[in-house]
């Protein structure tokens, strides 16, 4: 095994392919079993393989729908977070990867919900040709099946002067299978990196789409287009020995008439136990929706940043936890998710909203960044809380190193660790597990240094105090700024201050060397397992992913690095 290949990375993989075994099972059992059950041999005479195409992708599709929402109920994989008896270690950080399930699970329905369409198509077309005026043999006997009384149908298509089209449209199953299509086609397309970054709003609207998805799925086989020769029939009708005898069906004692019924809809009995956990979650957000939130703190920070401080009954936190907020003002429907920057041992929670699309442009607004703030806070407007919930930066106390990087605003989760380190010293309290922590901040705005430098120089007088100052070791670096501000700077270099933060620990310019960084924290800690945390853009993650891969070493008692990035 190559020295990049860490546990973690094994566990995601095991994950994947277990997935993915899965299916191919699904698949290829139902597949078998269809292109050999007896009770389907005439209507493999007239639908050929597609039968077993279209029948293997529904017990795949099936099988995906029951997974998707599983992922996305976040009280679900908080209360799997809070097993730690049976999610520890590798285990526990793919619960943090649950939004790259969800996706891997939307491929599986995308490509199975295709197999699924093809292979029907081909059946209208060949229930079509059965019904047609030049059909001879056995094709054409059994699609006649059901003209005469005391028979039942095979061929669902009664007439061949109908078009596949009308007929689509003339059934239950066409019609929520078209319904179904058209949502996941909907639902996808909304769902690219381009539409979530840009037009959230629309995403967000769009993705409620599955409800609609899921009523369709659940009735979609009560058309019973699919049937099969009945138990009772078969136990008279030997489709081996009567085949041939078609023409005989009628008068044959051996050789009665067979009889059909359709295959009893089974997509419920799937989905079923998923939707009620959904349904019990969003009855859980509906519930907390309604309890009061009191807004005691409202800043305007540089860069349309606002801090909102809030409290609420019975709000319990812990570190690197996010929060669902929801502005009825602005939507009663969108729910949005921010990590709290507030420690656990203060009296309040906060939050830190930067303008980022609509809804956070328009909740700036609402609360004054824009003109005139509200003079007092009960005329702010009204907000929701869900939550909180966990994430992977909860599990920063957890390992003996833990390296901290923020881009921008995505400094806020970490706001939170650190006031609680804060706290902890101010107790003089140890901190279990943890001996070590790097704290890396790239940001293009140096204004937006003021309301964190304010934590970060309380942090660092304290633990100097506690005589703790080893414990952490902050690195910022500003990768933007103007004539003036480089003039300013070299002025004041040598003060013993920095001239941005004010903090002990000089600003560096530019973005860190990476290779150099994960060198060094890879020789102070030989043989550490180090915890690496991240948030922000896509592009430094996989940079990062690289970097803990590149310096893990193959020996497990050597240094390892588990990426953990932080995921709404």
């Amino acid at each position: 095994m190559p020295a990049c290949w860490t546990l973690n990375e094994n566990v995601s993989l095991l994950v994947v392919l277990s997935w993915l075994a899965v299916n191919v099972y699904l698949f290829t059992d139902t597949f078998r079993w269809y292109a050999k059950e007896e009770a389907f041999f005439y209507t493999r005479v007239i639908l050929g393989s597609t039968l077993a195409w279209a029948r293997a992708s529904a017990v795949c599709l099936n099988f995906n729908c029951m997974l998707i929402l599983l992922p996305v109920s976040r009280n679900f994989i908080s209360l799997l977070r809070g097993a730690s008896l049976c999610c520890r270690g590798p285990w526990r950080r793919q619960l943090d990867k649950n939004l790259k399930f969800h996706k891997l699970v939307a491929y599986g329905i995308a490509f199975n919900g295709v197999i699924h369409a093809v292979a029907h198509v081909f059946n209208l077309e060949r229930y079509h040709l059965g019904q047609a005026q030049d059909a001879e043999g056995l094709l054409a006997a059994l699609s006649k099946l059901g003209n005469a009384p005391n028979e039942s149908y095979l061929n669902p298509i009664r007439t061949v002067y109908t078009s596949t089209t009308i007929d689509l449209l003339m059934t239950v199953s066409g019609i929520t299978g078209l319904v179904i299509s058209v949502a996941l086609i909907l639902i996808m397309t909304s769902s690219t990196e381009f539409i979530r970054q840009s037009y959230y709003e629309l995403f967000w609207y769009i993705h409620h789409i599955f409800i609609i998805f899921f009523i369709s799925l659940a009735i979609h086989g009560a058309g019973r287009i699919v049937r099969g020769q009945t138990p009772e029939s078969l136990q008279l009708h030997n489709a081996t020995f009567c085949r041939d005898l078609y023409a005989e069906w009628q008068a044959a004692a051996l050789c009665p008439v067979p009889q059909f019924s359709g295959k009893e809809p089974s997509a419920w009995k799937w989905a079923l136990g998923p939707v009620v956990l959904y349904a019990c979650e969003r009855i859980i957000r509906f519930w907390r929706s309604h309890q009061e939130v009191v807004i005691t703190k409202v800043v305007s920070h540089p860069s349309a940043v606002l801090e909102l401080h809030m409290k609420k009954r019975d709000f319990k936190m812990a570190p690197g936890q996010y929060i669902l907020i929801q502005c009825p003002s602005i939507s009663t429907l969108e729910w949005h998710p921010f990590t709290l920057t507030s420690a656990p041992q203060e009296d309040f929670f906060s939050v830190h909203i930067r303008a980022s699309g609509d809804w956070t442009e328009a909740l700036l607004k609402a609360f004054g960044m824009e003109g005139q703030a509200p003079s007092e806070l009960c005329s702010m407007p009204r907000l929701a809380v869900d939550g909180p919930f966990g994430g992977s930066l909860a599990d920063v106390f957890h390992y003996p190193v833990s390296v901290c990087i923020a881009t921008g605003i995505g400094v806020t989760p970490f706001a939170s660790l650190l006031k609680s380190m804060w706290y902890k010293c101010y107790e003089s309290q140890s901190l279990p597990g943890l001996s070590k922590m790097y704290f890396y901040w790239i940001c293009r705005d140096a204004g937006a240094f003021e309301w964190f430098a304010d934590l970060l120089l309380s942090l660092e007088t304290r633990m100097s105090e506690q005589g703790k100052a080893h414990l952490l070791s902050y690195h910022i670096f500003l990768t933007g700024w103007d004539e003036n501000q480089a003039i300013h700077i070299a002025l004041h270099w040598g003060e013993s201050l920095d001239v941005v933060t004010g903090l002990k620990q000089k600003t560096f310019y530019g973005r860190p060397n990476w290779n150099d960084e994960f060198k060094q924290i890879a020789y102070n800690h030989p043989s550490s397992s180090i915890g690496v945390f991240f948030c922000g853009p896509k592009a430094m993650s996989k940079t990062l992913q690289k970097m803990c891969r590149l310096y893990s070493s193959a020996d497990p008692r050597g240094v390892q690095f588990h990426y953990n990035k932080e995921n709404f």
